[in-house]
């Protein structure tokens, strides 16, 4: 999502403002900053518009203030954001992951479902949610990836699913992608360029922030005052991004909560039959109810 200046020029301060620091170099000339990005080529010799689109669709070092993108710009890239590979239609079965021509109609349909709900929830707004488990083996990630794609189907808006179960992550396993940084490393880096732990899925408009590299502790990335702004910057920068948060259950780990305090909405996932009444009510209640949004039963 950029030019890197020389490490002696890049600007020290917070990530707000180390971006808002870029838009007075984007604002220069009669074009957009990002027309005249699309002719420029990469280290690599490669068109900027072929090489990180993405970089346009969640905050980095070259993310620009308000007002200095044009949003015509941005739905047009939005629109060729470039796959580096597609999952098939036989890979996303193999995986239990909803796509518009997928033959099981019913999850598609429920998850399509789900995506209007929280969308009329949010007045049609973009957001972002924290999705835990009532218990462990819930089937959160299941249930954040389908979400995450859900709306990603919309070739209008982008997705993105950040594995915040640093226990244990597995949608980096299940996209098949062996990443070498993520969520951690930034948090832990003042420096870090989020371009480099935004990682495409194969999915169509879908990006993935895996875990990172650092496990220990969750909490005390999670209560960091980085966990926050990066939070904030990822979900005011544009108005057609989706923002889901994957995470461990909530019975077992305070780490849903504490994000749930820095996200818009919280969600619940309930395995089928395999909970008690009490056990589900102890754990939505660990969300606030003005960010509660309710459960999904998954069997």
């Amino acid at each position: 999502m950029t030019e890197q200046n020389n490490k002696a020029e890049k600007p020290q301060g917070s990530v707000e403002d180390q971006l808002t620091a870029r838009s007075n170099d984007a604002e220069q000339g009669d074009e957009s900053y990002w027309l005249k990005k699309n002719n420029e080529l990469s280290k690599d010799g490669v068109p900027y518009s072929e090489w990180e689109d993405s970089r346009m669709l969640v905050p980095s070092s070259l993310e620009l203030g308000p007002g200095a993108v044009d949003r015509y710009v941005i739905s047009k890239q939005i629109v060729r954001m470039q796959e580096p590979r597609r999952l098939t239609a036989d890979d996303m079965d193999e995986r239990r992951i909803i796509y518009p021509e997928s033959s099981n109609r019913q999850m598609v349909n429920r998850f399509r479902d789900l995506r209007t709900k929280l969308l009329e929830v949010a007045g049609g707004n973009n957001f972002t949610i924290v999705v835990s488990g009532a218990s462990p083996g819930a089937g959160t990630s299941f249930v954040a990836l389908n979400l995450a794609a859900a709306f990603a189907f919309d070739q209008a808006k982008t997705a993105l699913v950040i594995d915040c179960n640093l226990r244990d992550p597995s949608l980096h396993t299940t996209l098949d992608i062996m990443p070498e940084t993520g969520l951690t490393d930034f948090l832990d880096d003042p420096d870090y360029d989020i371009a480099r732990i935004l990682y495409p899925t194969g999915i169509p408009r879908l990006r993935l922030i895996p875990a990172g590299s650092r496990r220990e502790t969750p909490s005390e990335f999670f209560t960091s005052f980085r966990m926050k702004q990066f939070l904030q910057a990822v979900r005011r920068r544009y108005p057609d991004r989706f923002i889901v948060l994957d995470t461990a259950a909530v019975t077992e780990s305070p780490d849903a909560r504490i994000l749930s305090e820095l996200c818009d909405y919280a969600m619940l996932v309930v395995p089928h039959g395999r909970t008690t009444p009490g056990v589900i009510e102890q754990a939505a209640s660990a969300f606030g109810s003005e960010k509660f949004v309710g459960a999904v039963i998954n069997g």
